[in-house]
């Protein structure tokens, strides 16, 4: 059974960076598209970042687009999101989450299958 842990949340002050990290256990994990999604209080849940199983191409939320870095390194079977110029809309719980395998970019929550147990980012202004 694949498990997925993020971490690297935390206070930050406007404007600041954080890097999360997720770490998938199990087999395969280059083999899937991974994603980052995000939830405020009240709110649904929503995309911020995916990439591709191949670590070729990536898509983002209008929101994060060119603040927030998607990557992956499949040797130590771990994604990262690199959030800079952090704001107090970036609040939230942020998950990551597998994709299909061997499959596109999507930002439709119902795609991913497997998802971790979620990592607070506050941002105080």
């Amino acid at each position: 059974q694949v498990q997925l842990a993020e971490s690297g949340g935390g206070l930050v002050q406007a404007g600041g960076s954080l890097r999360l990290s997720c770490a998938a256990s199990g087999r395969s994990f280059s083999t899937y598209t991974m994603g980052w999604f995000r939830q405020a209080p009240g709110k649904e849940r929503e995309f911020v970042a995916a990439i591709r199983w191949s670590g070729d191409s990536t898509s983002y939320a209008d929101s994060v687009k060119g603040r927030f870095i998607i990557s992956r390194d499949n040797a130590k079977n771990t994604v990262y999101l690199q959030m800079n110029s952090l704001n107090h809309e970036d609040t939230a719980v942020y998950y990551c989450a597998r994709g299909p395998r061997f499959g596109g970019l999507s930002k439709y929550p119902t795609v991913y299958d497997v998802w971790g147990q979620g990592t607070q980012v506050t941002v105080s202004s």
